[in-house]
């Protein structure tokens, strides 16, 4: 006779709803399984400005006072402690608690770009040339004060790992525009000096408690585009397509015993590997690319796993059919190095974040594309470091007053939103939260924020969580 210890640890909740006589594990998984109902429940909501989303996200914080905000008169307190009242008694990361806050002044010249005149700083003239694309916000703030809480809240709604990422919940609320590729596609860069220690967790393009399906897949550098998406030694395409074939057979069989809904997630991913196999060497062959479009993106385009080779891709994915592309570069978290890399940093990133919108606009993507350029924070206004040292100081973590920008899409061109205080450190009208720029993006996906949610011991969640309002302001 079998244990009773046994017994239960083998009639467990999924297996007791998998061989219930009412199926409700099958009524279930024909639910998560079902992307064309899903797709029309959600976007239905109502009419979408835009199909996808580009997000360009900038790792390590850049620093708003050198970039975006533009405060000449901070020239007149530069060396000089920031005033106590704008501080305001506001937590410090523990490198710069208790230390002098000498004002530091920004040492490049801002100019004003385009018809509509937003002053940006001249170490970006790229992203200055498309000043009438873009919204830029200067009033954006976060409560995450160190890295990685900061960049999980932007993109998955809170800065504990655990919640699905942005793009795990347009996968979740949009479902798929492709079958030759998936939904949800994830880039990486460093930059160019290879100085910068943020790491790239995987938590920030993953399903959370969504079905694993949803999880970002992740482009490489160097090697395979995609893991193991080139057939072992030994196996041509013919017997890869008879062992899936194979393999599906039995994971069907063992879908119907227990009802587990990872187990049709295995058989989808199976299959689009062996659609990838095909879909991604053509995808990553820039041979096809006309010379101006390659010099549009820079030197550093043919160089795989650089910030520009993964724009020109974004831009490829997104004519695909891919729903939502998320670029990270890291390198901009310059505590001690500001003087020489914030330049280099620059140059990296300035001119393919620009020569993508333009791409996208040339090709008429552009109205249907949403493209956001930000990171997990600001950087704060006084010196970190000796300032008299002409090239060993920096800035510390900000969180109270950033910038980001966005475009295509449903956003609303050559405009600016928000505004900070004399000395870019909180802000002073029109607050825009991270949850505001999520319920925003989404907005313009035709998704309402409150309405997506997945339940989840017991809780219907969503990206926002209880936050989160649409800045209609910015919106066309």
């Amino acid at each position: 006779m079998q244990p009773l210890a046994d017994h239960h640890h083998l009639v467990n909740r999924r297996h007791f709803f998998g061989r219930s006589s009412v199926g409700i594990g099958t009524a279930a998984l024909a639910t998560l399984l079902d992307h064309e109902s899903s797709a029309e429940r959600l976007v239905n909501h109502f009419a979408p400005k835009a199909k996808r989303v580009i997000y360009l996200f900038q790792n390590g914080a850049p620093t708003q006072v050198d970039l975006y905000d533009h405060k000449p008169g901070l020239q007149r307190y530069r060396g000089k402690d920031l005033p106590k009242e704008i501080q305001g008694g506001q937590r410090l990361t523990t490198m710069t608690q208790g230390k002098s806050q000498k004002v530091l002044s920004t040492a490049w010249p801002f100019r004003p770009y385009g018809d509509c005149g937003t002053q940006i700083s001249s170490l970006l003239p790229h992203i200055g040339s498309i000043a009438d694309e873009i919204c830029l916000v200067r009033s954006a703030y976060t409560e995450a004060i160190n890295h990685a809480p900061a960049i999980t809240l932007f993109l998955t709604g809170a800065e504990q790992p655990g919640r699905p990422s942005f793009g795990a919940w347009l996968s979740y609320g949009l479902g798929r525009e492709t079958d030759e590729l998936p939904t949800f596609c994830v880039m990486t860069s460093r930059d160019r000096e290879a100085s910068c220690g943020q790491f790239f967790y995987e938590w920030y393009w993953g399903s959370g408690f969504l079905p694993t399906y949803h999880q970002g897949v992740k482009f490489r550098g160097a090697g395979d585009p995609v893991l193991y998406l080139s057939n072992p030694g030994g196996i041509d395409q013919r017997l890869r397509r008879g062992l899936l074939d194979d393999l599906a057979r039995l994971n069907r069989i063992r879908s119907r015993e227990v009802g587990d809904p990872e187990i049709q997630t295995r058989i989808a991913q199976y299959e689009m590997a062996y659609k990838m196999q095909t879909s991604v060497p053509d995808l990553t062959n820039l041979s096809s690319e006309p010379r101006h479009i390659l010099e549009m993106y820079g030197p550093d385009v043919a160089r795989r796993g650089s910030f520009a080779h993964n724009c020109l891709l974004a831009r490829r994915l997104a004519e695909r059919g891919v729903r939502f592309v998320q670029l990270m570069h890291a390198g901009w978290d310059q505590h001690g190095n500001l003087p020489t890399q914030l330049a280099t940093q620059c140059r990296d990133t300035d001119q393919p974040s620009a020569a993508l919108v333009k791409d996208l606009k040339q090709r008429g993507l552009l109205d249907e594309t949403l493209v956001i350029w930000g990171g997990e924070f600001g950087r704060t206004v006084f010196c970190q470091g000796d300032m008299d040292n002409k090239t060993k100081h920096g800035r510390d973590h900000h969180p109270r007053n950033f910038c980001l920008w966005m475009a295509g899409g449903g956003i609303r061109g050559g405009t600016t939103y928000g505004e900070s205080d004399d000395f870019s450190y909180n802000v002073a009208r029109d607050p825009f939260h991270v949850h505001d720029l999520q319920a925003t993006v989404l907005h313009c996906l035709g998704i309402d924020h409150e309405r997506l949610t997945y339940k989840f011991q017991g809780r219907q969640f969503r990206l926002t969580d209880v936050h989160g309002r649409v800045v209609r302001e910015i919106l066309t």
